[in-house]
Protein backbone atom coordinates (compact mmCIF):
# COMPACT_ATOMS: atom_id res chain seq x y z
CA UNK A 1 0.00 0.00 0.00
CA UNK A 2 1.63 3.44 -0.60
CA UNK A 3 1.95 6.10 1.65
CA UNK A 4 0.96 9.08 2.04
CA UNK A 5 3.30 12.49 1.45
CA UNK A 6 5.51 12.89 4.76
CA UNK A 7 4.17 15.23 7.21
CA UNK A 8 7.57 18.35 7.77
CA UNK A 9 7.47 17.13 11.54
CA UNK A 10 8.54 13.68 10.89
CA UNK A 11 11.88 13.98 9.35
CA UNK A 12 14.08 12.37 11.94
CA UNK A 13 16.91 10.52 10.90
CA UNK A 14 15.41 7.83 8.54
CA UNK A 15 18.59 6.00 7.65
CA UNK A 16 19.90 4.81 10.85
CA UNK A 17 17.45 5.78 13.69
CA UNK A 18 18.38 5.00 17.23
CA UNK A 19 16.67 2.82 19.31
CA UNK A 20 15.51 2.70 22.94
CA UNK A 21 13.76 -0.23 23.96
CA UNK A 22 11.55 -0.23 27.02
CA UNK A 23 10.47 -3.08 29.16
CA UNK A 24 7.94 -2.52 32.01
CA UNK A 25 8.16 -5.07 34.83
CA UNK A 26 6.41 -5.36 37.90
CA UNK A 27 6.59 -8.86 40.10
CA UNK A 28 9.68 -10.47 40.75
CA UNK A 29 7.14 -13.88 39.71
CA UNK A 30 8.78 -12.77 36.36
CA UNK A 31 12.10 -12.85 37.46
CA UNK A 32 13.57 -15.29 34.70
CA UNK A 33 11.28 -13.61 31.82
CA UNK A 34 12.81 -10.34 32.69
CA UNK A 35 16.09 -11.22 32.40
CA UNK A 36 15.59 -13.33 29.43
CA UNK A 37 13.90 -9.98 27.23
CA UNK A 38 16.94 -7.75 28.19
CA UNK A 39 19.00 -10.87 26.84
CA UNK A 40 16.94 -10.77 23.61
CA UNK A 41 17.98 -6.88 23.24
CA UNK A 42 21.23 -7.12 23.81
CA UNK A 43 21.40 -9.75 21.51
CA UNK A 44 20.27 -8.18 17.94
CA UNK A 45 21.60 -7.74 14.84
CA UNK A 46 21.06 -4.53 15.00
CA UNK A 47 22.10 -2.72 18.64
CA UNK A 48 19.52 -0.46 20.52
CA UNK A 49 21.17 2.38 22.24
CA UNK A 50 19.64 1.43 25.50
CA UNK A 51 17.33 -0.69 27.69
CA UNK A 52 15.03 0.87 30.34
CA UNK A 53 13.41 -1.50 32.82
CA UNK A 54 10.37 0.73 34.34
CA UNK A 55 9.67 -0.71 37.15
CA UNK A 56 5.70 -0.57 38.88
CA UNK A 57 5.21 0.51 42.24
CA UNK A 58 7.73 -2.45 43.51
CA UNK A 59 10.75 -1.57 44.86
CA UNK A 60 11.95 -4.44 46.38
CA UNK A 61 12.09 -5.70 42.23
CA UNK A 62 13.52 -2.40 41.72
CA UNK A 63 16.65 -2.84 43.66
CA UNK A 64 17.09 -6.52 42.75
CA UNK A 65 17.26 -4.74 39.00
CA UNK A 66 19.57 -2.46 40.14
CA UNK A 67 21.96 -5.04 41.77
CA UNK A 68 21.34 -7.43 38.48
CA UNK A 69 22.37 -4.33 35.80
CA UNK A 70 25.08 -2.42 38.06
CA UNK A 71 24.36 1.39 36.53
CA UNK A 72 27.40 2.03 34.49
CA UNK A 73 28.97 -1.26 33.60
CA UNK A 74 27.10 -2.69 31.31
CA UNK A 75 28.91 0.27 29.24
CA UNK A 76 31.86 -1.82 28.78
CA UNK A 77 30.28 -4.85 27.13
CA UNK A 78 29.39 -3.16 23.76
CA UNK A 79 26.77 -1.39 22.06
CA UNK A 80 23.34 -2.02 23.21
CA UNK A 81 24.11 -3.49 26.58
CA UNK A 82 23.25 -0.16 28.61
CA UNK A 83 20.47 -0.93 30.55
CA UNK A 84 18.90 1.44 32.73
CA UNK A 85 16.47 0.47 35.87
CA UNK A 86 13.83 2.87 36.79
CA UNK A 87 10.54 3.31 39.13
CA UNK A 88 7.34 3.99 37.72
CA UNK A 89 7.29 7.93 38.24
CA UNK A 90 3.33 8.24 37.66
CA UNK A 91 0.50 6.20 38.74
CA UNK A 92 0.71 2.19 38.88
CA UNK A 93 -0.35 1.00 35.37
CA UNK A 94 1.53 0.09 32.17
CA UNK A 95 0.70 3.23 30.94
CA UNK A 96 2.25 5.52 33.23
CA UNK A 97 5.28 2.92 33.17
CA UNK A 98 5.67 3.35 29.76
CA UNK A 99 5.56 6.99 29.49
CA UNK A 100 8.11 7.15 32.33
CA UNK A 101 10.15 5.47 30.01
CA UNK A 102 9.35 7.46 27.13
CA UNK A 103 10.40 10.64 29.18
CA UNK A 104 13.88 8.76 30.31
CA UNK A 105 14.66 7.60 26.73
CA UNK A 106 17.40 9.23 24.47
CA UNK A 107 16.64 7.30 21.10
CA UNK A 108 14.83 8.50 17.89
CA UNK A 109 13.21 5.76 17.76
CA UNK A 110 11.50 4.57 21.50
CA UNK A 111 10.28 0.38 21.24
CA UNK A 112 8.78 -1.74 23.47
CA UNK A 113 8.77 -5.38 24.82
CA UNK A 114 6.62 -7.23 27.41
CA UNK A 115 8.83 -8.88 30.38
CA UNK A 116 7.37 -11.67 29.20
CA UNK A 117 8.60 -12.47 25.98
CA UNK A 118 11.51 -12.41 23.96
CA UNK A 119 12.92 -11.20 20.70
CA UNK A 120 14.46 -12.28 17.52
CA UNK A 121 17.92 -11.48 17.15
CA UNK A 122 16.21 -9.24 13.96
CA UNK A 123 13.58 -7.49 15.49
CA UNK A 124 14.95 -3.93 15.63
CA UNK A 125 16.56 -4.66 12.07
CA UNK A 126 12.90 -5.05 10.76
CA UNK A 127 11.52 -1.82 12.57
CA UNK A 128 14.63 0.39 11.10
CA UNK A 129 14.05 -0.91 7.93
CA UNK A 130 10.02 0.52 8.11
CA UNK A 131 11.53 4.36 8.95
CA UNK A 132 13.36 4.35 6.01
CA UNK A 133 9.73 5.93 5.00
CA UNK A 134 9.91 9.69 6.91
CA UNK A 135 6.04 9.31 7.20
CA UNK A 136 5.86 6.35 9.16
CA UNK A 137 5.95 7.04 12.54
CA UNK A 138 4.93 3.47 14.30
CA UNK A 139 6.28 -0.07 13.22
CA UNK A 140 4.64 -3.05 15.50
CA UNK A 141 5.13 -7.05 14.73
CA UNK A 142 4.09 -10.22 15.02
CA UNK A 143 4.02 -11.87 18.66
CA UNK A 144 3.96 -15.69 18.63
CA UNK A 145 2.16 -17.53 21.77
CA UNK A 146 4.44 -19.95 23.59
CA UNK A 147 1.94 -21.98 25.57
CA UNK A 148 3.14 -23.28 29.04
CA UNK A 149 1.36 -26.81 28.45
CA UNK A 150 3.62 -27.20 25.10
CA UNK A 151 1.04 -26.77 22.70
CA UNK A 152 -2.07 -24.97 21.62
CA UNK A 153 -5.24 -25.77 23.82
CA UNK A 154 -7.50 -27.55 21.26
CA UNK A 155 -10.49 -25.25 21.77
CA UNK A 156 -8.93 -22.01 22.18
CA UNK A 157 -9.07 -20.17 18.68
CA UNK A 158 -6.05 -18.75 16.62
CA UNK A 159 -8.83 -15.49 16.48
CA UNK A 160 -8.51 -15.02 19.83
CA UNK A 161 -4.57 -15.00 20.36
CA UNK A 162 -5.52 -11.55 21.35
CA UNK A 163 -6.50 -12.75 24.52
CA UNK A 164 -2.90 -13.85 25.49
CA UNK A 165 -1.22 -10.85 23.67
CA UNK A 166 -0.06 -12.21 20.48
CA UNK A 167 -0.75 -11.76 17.13
CA UNK A 168 -4.28 -13.19 15.80
CA UNK A 169 -5.92 -14.38 12.81
CA UNK A 170 -7.08 -11.93 10.65
CA UNK A 171 -4.46 -9.44 10.40
CA UNK A 172 -2.94 -9.28 7.20
CA UNK A 173 0.27 -10.84 6.64
CA UNK A 174 3.52 -9.08 5.09
CA UNK A 175 4.39 -5.34 5.73
CA UNK A 176 0.67 -3.81 6.32
CA UNK A 177 -0.42 -0.12 6.60
CA UNK A 178 -2.30 -1.01 9.65
CA UNK A 179 -4.48 1.64 12.40
CA UNK A 180 -3.03 0.50 15.18
CA UNK A 181 -0.56 -1.32 16.46
CA UNK A 182 -0.05 -4.27 19.47
CA UNK A 183 1.70 -2.29 22.57
CA UNK A 184 3.95 -5.24 23.93
CA UNK A 185 5.29 -5.25 20.46
CA UNK A 186 5.90 -2.03 18.92
CA UNK A 187 7.89 1.10 18.17
CA UNK A 188 7.28 5.01 18.01
CA UNK A 189 9.44 7.94 16.82
CA UNK A 190 9.32 9.72 19.66
CA UNK A 191 7.67 12.71 17.28
CA UNK A 192 4.52 10.67 18.15
CA UNK A 193 4.69 11.48 21.70
CA UNK A 194 5.24 15.03 20.80
CA UNK A 195 2.50 15.34 18.38
CA UNK A 196 -0.11 13.56 20.66
CA UNK A 197 1.13 13.07 24.30
CA UNK A 198 1.62 9.53 25.96
CA UNK A 199 -0.53 6.74 26.97
CA UNK A 200 -3.73 7.47 28.69
CA UNK A 201 -3.89 6.11 32.28
CA UNK A 202 -7.12 4.77 33.07
CA UNK A 203 -6.79 2.55 29.75
CA UNK A 204 -5.06 -0.22 30.16
CA UNK A 205 -3.62 -2.58 32.48
CA UNK A 206 -2.96 -1.88 36.26
CA UNK A 207 -0.48 -4.83 37.95
CA UNK A 208 -3.14 -7.61 39.07
CA UNK A 209 -5.95 -5.99 38.42
CA UNK A 210 -8.62 -6.80 35.85
CA UNK A 211 -6.96 -7.28 32.47
CA UNK A 212 -7.51 -4.12 30.72
CA UNK A 213 -6.26 -3.10 27.63
CA UNK A 214 -6.92 -1.26 24.48
CA UNK A 215 -3.78 2.18 25.70
CA UNK A 216 -2.28 1.36 22.34
CA UNK A 217 -5.07 1.78 20.27
CA UNK A 218 -5.83 4.63 21.70
CA UNK A 219 -2.60 6.42 21.54
CA UNK A 220 -2.45 5.53 17.83
CA UNK A 221 -5.91 6.96 16.80
CA UNK A 222 -5.09 9.96 18.64
CA UNK A 223 -1.48 10.14 16.54
CA UNK A 224 -3.31 10.21 13.41
CA UNK A 225 -5.84 12.69 13.99
CA UNK A 226 -2.65 15.01 15.31
CA UNK A 227 -0.91 14.00 12.01
CA UNK A 228 -3.04 12.52 9.32
CA UNK A 229 -0.36 11.29 6.93
CA UNK A 230 1.15 9.87 9.81
CA UNK A 231 1.69 6.27 8.65
CA UNK A 232 1.39 2.99 10.76
CA UNK A 233 2.90 -0.45 10.17
CA UNK A 234 2.80 -4.33 11.16
CA UNK A 235 5.68 -6.07 9.54
CA UNK A 236 5.09 -9.90 10.66
CA UNK A 237 8.94 -10.60 9.99
CA UNK A 238 9.60 -8.15 13.54
CA UNK A 239 8.89 -11.34 15.71
CA UNK A 240 8.15 -11.94 19.46
CA UNK A 241 7.86 -14.56 21.55
CA UNK A 242 5.74 -14.48 24.12
CA UNK A 243 4.81 -16.72 26.94
CA UNK A 244 1.42 -17.82 28.00
CA UNK A 245 1.38 -18.96 31.95
CA UNK A 246 -0.55 -22.16 32.36
CA UNK A 247 -3.80 -20.66 34.02
CA UNK A 248 -4.63 -18.38 30.79
CA UNK A 249 -4.70 -21.86 28.82
CA UNK A 250 -8.24 -22.23 30.44
CA UNK A 251 -11.23 -20.82 29.60
CA UNK A 252 -11.88 -19.05 32.81
CA UNK A 253 -9.19 -16.79 32.07
CA UNK A 254 -10.53 -16.71 28.17
CA UNK A 255 -13.99 -14.97 29.41
CA UNK A 256 -12.74 -12.57 31.82
CA UNK A 257 -10.20 -11.32 29.04
CA UNK A 258 -13.20 -10.88 26.59
CA UNK A 259 -14.91 -9.26 29.05
CA UNK A 260 -12.11 -6.78 30.02
CA UNK A 261 -11.27 -6.08 26.48
CA UNK A 262 -15.29 -5.32 25.99
CA UNK A 263 -14.87 -3.16 29.07
CA UNK A 264 -11.72 -1.35 26.90
CA UNK A 265 -13.34 -0.74 23.98
CA UNK A 266 -16.04 1.42 25.90
CA UNK A 267 -13.06 3.11 27.07
CA UNK A 268 -11.32 3.80 23.59
CA UNK A 269 -14.42 4.56 21.98
CA UNK A 270 -15.34 7.07 25.14
CA UNK A 271 -11.65 9.09 24.37
CA UNK A 272 -11.60 9.17 20.57
CA UNK A 273 -15.32 8.47 19.36
CA UNK A 274 -17.01 4.79 18.48
CA UNK A 275 -16.53 5.30 14.52
CA UNK A 276 -13.04 5.18 14.62
CA UNK A 277 -12.54 3.30 18.37
CA UNK A 278 -14.47 0.27 16.66
CA UNK A 279 -13.60 1.01 12.79
CA UNK A 280 -11.23 -2.35 13.01
CA UNK A 281 -13.07 -4.44 15.66
CA UNK A 282 -16.37 -4.46 13.03
CA UNK A 283 -14.69 -5.85 10.01
CA UNK A 284 -13.06 -8.91 12.63
CA UNK A 285 -16.62 -9.51 13.85
CA UNK A 286 -18.31 -9.72 10.73
CA UNK A 287 -15.84 -10.98 8.61
CA UNK A 288 -12.83 -12.99 10.96
CA UNK A 289 -15.31 -14.65 13.75
CA UNK A 290 -17.84 -15.86 11.33
CA UNK A 291 -14.81 -17.74 9.21
CA UNK A 292 -13.81 -19.07 12.63
CA UNK A 293 -17.32 -20.26 13.24
CA UNK A 294 -17.59 -21.86 9.91
CA UNK A 295 -14.08 -23.52 10.43
CA UNK A 296 -14.29 -24.31 13.74
CA UNK A 297 -17.84 -26.49 12.76
CA UNK A 298 -16.19 -28.34 9.39
CA UNK A 299 -13.95 -29.69 11.73
CA UNK A 300 -16.29 -30.51 14.56
CA UNK A 301 -17.53 -32.49 11.23
CA UNK A 302 -14.65 -33.79 10.04
CA UNK A 303 -13.54 -35.20 13.56
CA UNK A 304 -10.80 -33.30 14.08
CA UNK A 305 -10.40 -32.05 17.49
CA UNK A 306 -11.29 -29.30 19.01
CA UNK A 307 -13.42 -27.97 16.42
CA UNK A 308 -16.83 -27.75 18.38
CA UNK A 309 -15.01 -26.24 21.06
CA UNK A 310 -12.84 -23.35 18.97
CA UNK A 311 -16.72 -22.46 17.04
CA UNK A 312 -18.28 -22.60 20.77
CA UNK A 313 -15.40 -20.19 22.30
CA UNK A 314 -15.68 -17.60 19.51
CA UNK A 315 -19.31 -17.46 20.13
CA UNK A 316 -18.80 -17.03 23.75
CA UNK A 317 -15.88 -14.62 23.41
CA UNK A 318 -17.99 -12.02 21.32
CA UNK A 319 -20.96 -12.43 23.88
CA UNK A 320 -18.67 -11.69 26.77
CA UNK A 321 -16.78 -8.77 24.87
CA UNK A 322 -20.28 -7.44 23.52
CA UNK A 323 -21.59 -7.49 27.37
CA UNK A 324 -18.12 -5.80 28.35
CA UNK A 325 -18.37 -3.31 25.86
CA UNK A 326 -22.17 -2.79 27.40
CA UNK A 327 -21.54 -2.19 30.93
CA UNK A 328 -18.91 -0.15 30.01
CA UNK A 329 -20.46 2.54 28.09
CA UNK A 330 -23.41 2.77 30.50
CA UNK A 331 -20.44 3.14 33.19
CA UNK A 332 -18.73 5.75 31.41
CA UNK A 333 -21.28 7.74 30.39
CA UNK A 334 -22.97 8.05 34.06
CA UNK A 335 -19.06 8.83 35.52
CA UNK A 336 -18.47 11.65 32.97
CA UNK A 337 -14.84 10.14 32.83
CA UNK A 338 -13.18 11.80 30.30
CA UNK A 339 -9.45 10.66 29.39
CA UNK A 340 -6.67 13.23 28.36
CA UNK A 341 -3.19 12.58 26.56
CA UNK A 342 -0.18 12.07 29.29
CA UNK A 343 2.23 14.54 28.61
CA UNK A 344 5.46 12.73 27.80
CA UNK A 345 8.90 14.89 28.63
CA UNK A 346 11.26 15.01 25.87
CA UNK A 347 14.17 12.63 27.33
CA UNK A 348 17.64 13.47 26.77
CA UNK A 349 17.87 12.88 22.91
CA UNK A 350 15.20 15.80 22.57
Amino acid sequence: MSAPAASADFTASAASPAFSVVICAYTEDRWEDILAAVSSVRAQSRPALETLLVVDHNEALRERLLKEYAQGEDREHGAGREVRVLANAGPRGLSAGRNTGIAASRGEVVAFLDDDAVAERDWLRHFAEGYADPAVVAVGGRTVPVWASGRRPDWFPEEFDWVVGCTYRGLPPGRVRVRNVLGGNASFRREAFTAAGGFATGIGRDGDRRPLGGEETELCIRLARARPGAVLLIDDRAVIHHRVPGPREHFAYFRTRTYAEGLSKALVARSVGAQKGLESERRYATRVLPAGVVRGLRDAVLARPGGAGRAGAIVAGVLSAAGGYVLGSVRARRSGVVFSPAPVGEGAHG
